[in-house]
């Protein structure tokens, strides 16, 4: 489980009104669009790709004040962000939100940069390598969900910045680089 130790938070995180979804309608969207920007900000601090509805997610609830969202807030906030293209929910029963704080076409320029950066171009590496290898030790791809990974190099792909192909298993899946 994450903590929220070494997390910045908002004052409103201390308010208990927050964590109750507001009845009336601007108070509403402002407590939506406060809420949207947390998970957002602490996903990315975090690196968290997924938050289950039902999970014991950390923004969820605040001890200190007593108070956890209910089932209804969490999928409200989180279908706001899916609204916006920000995460995707991966069931039909809105239970798990893949989360990107990035766009997949911001990742498939993130991985570009990293390319570039490391001096990969015409280079072959395996997908579990962007995901875990040396060169993207300390880098935003380190740890990268490896579906967001997939959807942000088939999108490069299809752009001809790459070829992808398969390996043995899914640990050889490789990608040639050609920028």
């Amino acid at each position: 489980m994450q903590k929220l130790a070494d997390f910045k938070l908002p004052q409103f995180f201390n308010y208990p009104p927050y964590f109750t979804l507001q009845p009336v309608r601007d108070t509403r969207e402002k407590q939506i669009q406060l809420w949207k920007e947390l998970i957002l900000d602490y996903c990315k601090s975090q690196k968290i790709f997924l938050i289950g509805v039902e999970e014991d997610f950390p923004l969820f609830s605040n001890s200190a004040i007593d108070r956890s969202l209910s089932h209804e807030a969490r999928e409200t906030f989180l279908s706001a962000i899916v609204g916006e293209g920000r995460a995707e929910w991966l069931d039909k029963g809105h239970r798990k939100c893949l989360v990107l704080w990035h766009r997949i076409q911001d990742w498939a320029d993130i991985i570009l940069q990293f390319v570039r950066d490391n001096g990969l171009e015409d280079s072959v590496m395996t997908v579990e390598e962007i995901r875990s290898g040396t060169e993207s030790l300390g880098t935003e791809l380190q740890g990268i969900d490896r579906t967001i990974l997939m959807r942000a190099l088939k999108l490069l792909e299809n752009k001809g910045k790459l070829a992808l192909f398969k390996g043995t298993s899914a640990d050889d899946e490789g990608v040639k680089f050609s920028v």
